[in-house]
């Protein structure tokens, strides 16, 4: 792993596979950091030719954390987001979209095929729209358009969303937490076995987990409110991939993510909730590859 100084912030990040192939940019989602990319999925992309490039967004894993600008009220910022509400963030998504741009440029990338998940998936539409040049491709797995009216998390997922992170003076804690909330939001027909969930959970927070950042993570998705016309921007081939099982970010959004960007396609996937559990891996990878070597020409 290495780092690189981007906006005035630090980026950690890892390079794989062959550094002349075409680069494909993993943009990883909520709370979550570069590792938290299956080994599987990321090995399989280099083994395919692809320099794989993958990172730890701010407030996550080893890239700079913003303590200096403190915890929102998340229960607050909820209440907004229902009413429909201005939102205040530290930081915006179009912020962190901007940090994958400049991590491109500083390693010297032109363009990269551009693959998010989840709240990654928003950076990654973001980057798609507004930095076409530098698109080859977007591929959008379980995020949302952020349209207004579209279903939010199930209870038991709203529970977790908003639940405080322990400190991380209390590991144990933590882990138990984290453990906790993959069990909540996983795939119900493909559950990752226990051991892995805590293997998972303890290499996270052996590196930093913040909750704090994880607040702020997530005040600035929802202050950054619909992204439909946007959406409508976008002219580089987009797969849209969602599970038909996902507490967290319904499959709704998927549908409509894939209708507000022509000519997305849409794949979904029966059980899949919102992970990307070791029996999907290799669908997972197939759907990918086929995706990104249809266009190549790019």
């Amino acid at each position: 792993m290495a780092s690189v100084d981007i906006n005035g912030i630090t980026i950690t990040y890892e390079s794989s596979g062959d550094p002349a192939g075409p680069a494909v940019l993993l943009n990883m989602g909520l709370a979550l950091q570069l590792i938290s990319w299956p080994g599987e999925f990321v090995d399989g992309l280099a083994q395919r030719g692809f320099r794989v490039i993958r990172y730890d967004n701010r407030d996550a894993g080893l890239s700079s954390h913003f303590d200096h600008l403190g915890a929102p009220n998340l229960w607050l910022a909820y209440l907004r987001h229902l009413c429909g509400w201005r939102q205040s963030a530290p930081y915006t998504l179009n912020d962190m979209a901007g940090d994958a741009l400049g991590l491109l440029d500083a390693l010297g990338v032109a363009a990269a095929h551009v693959v998010g998940v989840s709240m990654g998936g928003m950076v990654s539409q973001i980057m798609a729209a507004r930095y076409p040049a530098r698109t080859l491709s977007l591929t959008s797995i379980m995020s949302s358009s952020g349209r207004p009216g579209l279903p939010g998390p199930t209870p038991a997922a709203r529970r977790i969303l908003l639940r405080r992170t322990a400190s991380a003076h209390h590991r144990a804690r933590v882990v138990e937490q984290m453990v906790d909330t993959f069990r909540t939001i996983g795939s119900p027909a493909f559950p990752t076995p226990e051991h892995l969930l805590r293997q998972m959970a303890g290499e996270a927070v052996a590196r930093n987990v913040n909750g704090d950042g994880v607040a702020r993570q997530l005040v600035a998705i929802a202050a950054s409110g619909d992204r439909s016309a946007l959406l409508h921007k976008i002219r580089c081939p987009a797969l849209v991939i969602h599970g038909d099982a996902d507490p967290l970010v319904p499959c709704a959004c998927g549908i409509d993510t894939a209708r507000q960007i022509p000519g997305a396609r849409l794949e979904l996937i029966e059980g899949m909730g919102h992970d990307m559990p070791p029996a999907l891996v290799g669908r997972l990878l197939t759907l990918l590859d086929q995706h990104l070597r249809s266009n190549m020409a790019g």
